[in-house]
């Protein structure tokens, strides 16, 4: 049965470029380094303190380890494969459909349009449907951020409806989407494989 906790440790994900591995304590200087930034922060919740304190790469890290410990989510530090092990960003995953948003991330600025994201977003997804064997993932898109959105678009995910809600930058619409596990084996041409 999908959506069981706990969830079982969160394993390390590689791509051509990229190494997933889960979040450390060590990662808060790289947080607190990369992710303060309007650009990126303004499409986030509004729960997302602004501006951005002293503290809070710590406070948040060290909450996300308390639920990875607990077994309730996945948390993975983006880095580069050639690289010195920073964080450059960072992707989760959980089993939460009702707050529809199953999966998220941030990239630090400076590696934008390089298509890191999808390159990251497509090793978690693979992870969810065919290690978890998820039936769908379902994300929500503050709809102002069209490059949030286009990762979804290449990746197969369908919109589903349009809401409201509370951003950093103010009230936006909110895009919801839906990935399932069938659809996503259809394009990657392996529908009857696991």
């Amino acid at each position: 049965m999908p959506f069981l906790l706990p969830l079982p440790e969160t394993p390390r994900l590689e791509t051509d470029r990229l190494v997933l591995r889960p979040l450390k304590v060590e990662d808060i200087p790289a947080v607190q380094r990369h992710f303060p930034h309007w650009a990126m922060v303004r499409h986030l919740v509004a729960k997302t303190p602004w501006p951005y304190p002293a503290d809070g790469a710590e406070t948040h890290v060290r909450a996300c380890l308390e639920k990875r410990a607990r077994g309730e989510q996945f948390y993975w530090a983006i880095t580069f494969k050639d690289g010195d092990d920073e964080l450059i960003g960072r992707i989760d995953l959980r089993p939460d459909a009702d707050v529809g948003a199953m999966r998220g991330f941030w990239l630090a600025q400076e590696y934008w349009g390089r298509g890191l994201m999808t390159e990251a977003a497509d090793a978690v997804n693979a992870y969810a449907f065919e290690v978890l064997d998820w039936p769908f993932i379902e994300v929500a898109t503050n709809s102002a951020n069209r490059a949030s959105q286009r990762i979804k678009e290449k990746q197969g995910f369908i919109l589903l409806y349009m809401s409201v809600g509370e951003y950093v930058e103010g009230v936006r619409e909110t895009a919801f989407w839906r990935l399932n596990q069938e659809a996503w084996r259809s394009r990657r041409g392996d529908a009857t494989s696991l």
